[in-house]
């Protein structure tokens, strides 16, 4: 299929975020526990916000037990997601609404992404374990939001019966896209050439994620322009405010669309938790770092073809039947990584991720834009996304409370399952509705 100037601009913005979040899910969080470490188990576990949120953690690693201070790094690993989610969640329907008038998207957008690219420079700086979690936190919320406007611009960009397959290859081409700066970031921390140290090495890489996002943005904010707007008058965030009251009414009285709001908030739950976690879980339960971000470039590898894969399933299946057949893969996930202790183990969940993760986001991404009124787009993938940083915030959060009240995350990995299962049953609603 051939592809316009603005959609290969839009599908170019997924190689530059995607960078982003591969450093999110591999190094950031192998970075943050080095950071912890060095700083010691007293002074960490002595800190206020240790002893506010995560005391009984903070008693147990003080007496001597080290499997609770790993569980406590990944909870306060874990709260970063928390909060930036929880944050972005609360802003994106306000933000949606004011993006939909003429000429605000784009606008908001750049602010978002100097926003999330300056903190992702920053990150390449700090050496103090709770400045590093707070830049984590200003990262993801530029990231996120930006993602707001980015998966609206789906609409003004291609036509519904392009959606599958361009979202797919958003994806795909974010996955493969998104392995060079993360290639040449590994091979400064293995290699450690011109005398570096592991630190200055991982650090050095997190500044060349930050270039590479924003010089890969530099397509879209230069072609993609809003052809679907309302237009602009005087009192707009009043207004802004009154339509989000009337959205949430549409909302709850389209049953389609609610069950599909509400199946997406459920599994994507799960699909968030696992990208986000992956390392740090893998951390806790002994997997080697090399051997964890080896296996993550691995996911990302295998993801471009199923996730290209998954645009031209469209075409032939429904959407609503493809993205139930991955959320039953991802069932099968939850139950390998309840029992996980082997690095081979932690490589075969890479490869099911990966065979997974890409169709399962571009085809929800894709379906959403079809049932949504294009001139407000904007506003309703602003409540497409609170539904899924809620569910990013959820999943998080159980595993961080599985981590404190066991001592152990993979209690949080089984019960991610309630939520898959929650989400096939809504999307199977979904399903039944489409036929009549």
């Amino acid at each position: 299929m051939k592809l316009s100037k603005t959609e290969k601009s839009w599908i170019l913005y997924d190689v530059a975020n995607s960078a982003f979040t591969l450093i999110l899910t591999a190094t950031i969080p192998v970075f943050f526990r080095g950071l912890v470490d060095s700083a010691g188990i007293e002074a960490v576990c002595n800190s206020w916000i240790v002893q506010f949120l995560f005391s009984g953690n903070a008693t147990a690693a003080l007496a001597g037990d080290l499997q609770a201070f790993e569980a406590l790094k990944t909870s306060l690993f874990g709260l970063t997601t928390t909060i930036a989610v929880l944050i972005v969640a609360l802003s994106a329907p306000m933000i949606g609404a004011i993006a939909d008038y003429k000429g605000m998207k784009k606008k908001l957008f750049t602010v978002c992404l100097i926003i999330g690219v300056f903190a992702c420079l920053m990150l390449g700086v700090t050496q103090n374990w709770l400045g590093y979690l707070g830049l984590i936190i200003i990262a993801r919320i530029g990231y996120s939001s930006c993602n707001i406007f980015y998966d609206s611009m789906l609409v003004d960009v291609s036509t519904d019966d392009r959606m599958d397959t361009i979202s797919s290859f958003g994806y795909a081409w974010g996955y493969l896209g998104s392995c060079i700066p993360f290639v040449i970031g590994i091979y400064l921390i293995l290699a450690l050439p011109f005398g570096l140290t592991i630190g200055s090495a991982t650090q050095i890489s997190f500044l060349i994620t930050a270039i590479w996002w924003a010089l890969c943005s530099i397509p879209l904010l230069k072609n993609v322009k809003q052809v679907h707007y309302l237009d602009n008058h005087n009192h707009q965030i009043k207004e802004s405010f009154v339509r989000i009251g009337e959205t949430l009414k549409k909302i709850a009285s389209d049953k389609k669309m609610l069950y599909y709001i509400i199946a997406y908030f459920c599994y994507i739950d799960g699909v968030y938790t696992i990208i986000s976690m992956a390392t740090t879980y893998g951390a806790e339960v002994g997997i080697g770092t090399n051997d964890m971000i080896i296996a993550l470039l691995v996911t990302q590898i295998v993801a471009f073809p199923f996730a290209i894969l998954s645009g031209y399933l469209a075409k032939k299946f429904k959407t609503i039947d493809i993205l139930k057949a991955y959320i039953i893969v991802y069932i099968f996930i939850c139950i390998y990584g309840f029992q996980l202790d082997q690095t081979y183990e932690f490589w075969v969940l890479c490869v099911a991720v990966g065979i997974a993760q890409g169709g399962i986001q571009a085809l929800s991404r894709a379906y959403f834009g079809k049932i949504v009124p294009k001139k407000e787009s904007n506003e309703y993938f602003g409540f497409f996304d609170i539904f899924g940083k809620f569910a990013d915030f959820l999943g998080p959060l159980i595993i961080t409370v599985c981590a404190a009240t066991f001592g152990q995350s993979k209690y949080g990995i089984l019960a991610l399952v309630i939520l898959f299962i929650v989400g096939y049953f809504f999307l199977n609603k979904v399903s039944k509705l489409d036929k009549e």
